[in-house]
């Protein structure tokens, strides 16, 4: 459907809200939940099914239609997808599925991560991390894995702060604001610190699924590896950049 046709549509719906125009309006937006579903995944790996993720989101999307407002000066997609994104991450919460085990698992590797840290004084290595705690670098990988669950929820802190999304005109214009050029250079320098610290295959799984937007299939077939493979390095990586990015971390959330 073209843009004028979206717009009729949703001047349609404001004067009328009926049912008819609603599911419209849900059908057409509902690839949106699909791509934010498919980043999502990439996180969770195995962990959920990817189906599961669509059904969470469609919620959102429908609590996204219904309380949109065309007067304000930002896209619909936009706002959508930070609804869509906060239906997911609160049904995982309230499914509260992760094991104790898998919550001691993330807290022994960061025991482990900060102890060699402060005796090495460089970035933990996963040789170094295995040896810690007695593991084989297989064993290592498969706690990484499991553990995806739990970095989509610290990755996503923001929807702790509020689950909101802001529909103001002054964070939609075209016109930089002088405090948002400055935290755009802020921004730019400490994404510049993070990828230094990354290996040479974690830094091109980020610039491969962030800024030249592949899956993760698309990238497996690019280095060679498994689609596993990709989501345990994916993992990896926002883990070391986390620590560089702190509150920017939720850029690589859009």
């Amino acid at each position: 459907m073209r843009t004028t046709d979206k717009d009729k549509l949703w001047e349609s719906y404001q004067r009328k809200p009926v049912p008819e125009i609603r599911e419209q309006l849900i059908i057409e937006y509902s690839p949106l939940v699909k791509i934010v579903a498919g980043r999502l995944s990439m996180y969770l790996g195995y962990n959920v099914e990817y189906d599961d993720l669509v059904s969470y989101g469609i919620f959102g999307l429908i609590d996204a239609i219904d309380k949109f407002d065309v007067g304000k000066d930002v896209k619909f997609e936009t706002y959508a997808s930070l609804r869509i994104r906060g239906a997911i991450l609160d049904q995982i919460r309230k499914m509260d599925w992760i094991p104790r085990t898998v919550r001691q698992k993330q807290k022994k590797i960061d025991e482990a991560i900060r102890v060699i840290e402060a005796e090495k004084g460089h970035n933990a290595t996963d040789e170094e991390i295995a040896e810690k705690l007695g593991l084989t670098g297989e064993e290592l990988l498969n706690w990484q894995s499991q553990l995806k669950v739990t970095n989509l929820i610290s990755l996503n802190d923001y929807v702790e702060q509020g689950s909101e999304p802001v529909m103001d005109a002054t964070f939609n214009s075209h016109f930089a604001q002088p405090e948002h050029v400055i935290e755009e250079e802020e921004l730019h320098k400490v994404l510049k610190e993070s990828l230094e610290i990354l290996t040479e295959k974690e830094k091109k799984v980020i610039l491969l699924y962030y800024y030249e937007e592949m899956t993760s299939k698309e990238i497996s077939h690019i280095l060679e590896v498994s689609e596993s493979r990709i989501s345990q390095l994916h993992t990896k990586a926002l883990g070391k950049m986390k620590k560089v990015m702190g509150n920017y971390m939720n850029i690589l959330e859009g």
